[in-house]
This record gives structure tokens, C-alpha cells and sequence, in this order.
């Protein structure tokens, strides 16, 4: 796995997005199409923004590409503030032309959803997945233990105290009663299928996720540890972020700034 030191989010956003758009070209150039999974949360604030201007750009037909949605969490609906539905919306899609983004509805049975969205996946070859990983080093929202074993496309998870208690952190609920306890979450196996991935994780309430990630065993405690098993897997972290790797190894690290 490649990993890259930026300066701080709005290089590493800048970086992702161009990164991502040169795949999405060349994807394009050679098969006439591109099909991409987008993550949310903080982390993706500024992918995709920089993305979202990218687009205005006459040098991606973004009517020959098509999008899938990560992970939602189940009962909420797409007006809820919280709802990763909206923030797609609102932040990607309805500024780039795609020919289709193929969302995953909180308010509606899970199980037809998934039915429905995995169908459409096993017939797709994603060539670029933009993902982050969370607090407790989860990859979508499969939480620690994750399930590295299945080969279902999307899942019914389970959201642990740790992941729950981010989200209220990161101000996307009140109270950690308010955050759902299930969601409809992209599989790791799905995820690791992309071409091309791009991890993109700011900020120094992540640096022990960073750390495990890079550092330790490549376990289903360490979810996003996979991606060290990815022959094109990019993690892009800030100086934040980096803040618990050792100086020697962070010195040796290509440095965007």
C-alpha cells in the first residue's frame, strides 16, 4: 500500500481529487465508462469538493459515469441531517453530471435495498473507490471485528459504541441515542474488488487508527489493515493525523505539500 504524507486536509483534498479524476479519465479512455464508489463523513469534506470543482472542467464526461454509495445507516431518511444520502447529494452529486448514482435509502427496507444495489454491483468493475476509515480504524462501517471472509456486496452491521460515539463527536447527532445501532454497509471483500482506492483520513483523532493501520497485524481488529493487501490502495494522511507513526518512518514517507 502507498501511503502519502500531505501538509494538512486541504492539500490532501486537492490531491485525492486529482488523483481520483486522472483514474476516472483514464478509465473512460479505455473502456468508454467509469463506475466509482463514494464515501462520506468528514474525511471526504474536502475530496470532494475539490471533485465537485473538478467537474466544471470540460476534461471528464461525467455522463459516462456512474456511482455507488459506501454505507447508510438504516431508518433514516434522506432529509434527516444526518443522512449520508443528503450529504452526497448536496456535496457530489448534484453538482457533477453523472449518468447515475445509485443511492442506498435509510428509510427503506434494508434488505430490498441491498438486494437491488448488489445486483447492480456483481455486473459493475468499480475503478476507483474514495473511502475513509474511522476512529476505531472501521472501513465503511464495518466495525472491528469485521468480516474479511464474506463475499456479499453490502451488509447489515452492527455499529459499535466506538463508531457511534464518533458520530456524535463529529456533531452529526446529539446524543449517542440518537445514532442508529445498524446501517447498510459496503462489504471489505466489495471494497478491496475497486481498481484503484483511495483512503483519504485527516486529522489527530485518527492517529492510532493510522498507527494500526500501517503498523500492526493485518486483522479483523484493525479493519482498514486490508488495505495493505491492495496492490493499488493509497492512504492519505496529514501531519495530524501521522502524529502517532514513528519520525524515522514518517520522514521516509512521500510528502505532498
Amino acid at each position: 500500500m502507498r501511503t502519502i504524507l500531505t501538509a494538512n486536509r486541504s492539500v490532501m483534498g486537492k490531491w485525492v481529487a486529482e488523483q481520483a479524476a486522472a483514474t476516472i479519465r483514464g478509465a473512460i479512455a479505455e473502456h468508454g465508462n467509469a463506475n466509482i464508489v463514494i464515501a462520506t463523513g468528514a474525511s471526504q469534506f474536502e475530496v470532494l469538493a475539490e471533485l465537485a470543482e473538478l467537474a466544471a472542467q470540460p476534461n471528464i464526461d461525467w455522463s459516462l459515469v456512474t456511482g455507488f454509495h459506501l454505507d447508510e445507516y438504516i431508518g433514516l431518511s434522506p432529509e434527516h441531517p444526518a443522512s449520508f444520502c443528503k450529504y452526497l447529494k448536496e456535496r457530489f452529486v448534484d453538482h457533477v453530471n453523472l449518468n447515475e448514482f445509485h443511492y442506498l435509502r435509510g428509510d427503506r427496507d434494508a434488505s430490498e435495498v441491498i438486494s437491488e444495489t448488489a445486483g447492480l454491483l456483481r455486473e459493475t468493475s468499480i475503478d476507483v473507490a474514495l473511502v475513509g476509515i474511522g476512529e476505531n480504524s472501521h472501513l465503511a462501517f464495518n466495525d472491528p471485528p469485521a468480516d474479511f471472509e464474506t463475499t456479499d456486496p453490502y451488509l447489515i452491521v452492527q455499529l459499535d459504541e466506538a463508531c457511534r460515539r464518533q458520530q456524535v463527536g463529529e456533531g452529526w447527532f446529539p446524543t449517542l441515542e440518537d445514532v442508529p445501532q445498524q446501517a447498510i454497509s459496503m462489504s471489505v471483500h466489495q471494497i478491496l474488488q475497486a481498481k484503484q482506492i483511495f483512503c483519504s483520513v485527516p486529522d489527530s483523532q485518527k492517529a492510532d487508527a493510522v498507527a494500526k493501520t500501517l503498523l500492526g497485524d493485518i486483522t479483523p481488529d484493525v479493519p482498514a489493515s486490508i488495505l495493505r493487501r491492495h496492490p493499488n490502495a493509497t492512504l492519505i494522511i496529514d501531519k495530524a493525523s501521522a502524529g502517532n507513526l514513528p519520525q524515522p518512518l514518517q520522514s521516509a514517507m512521500e510528502c505532498v505539500s
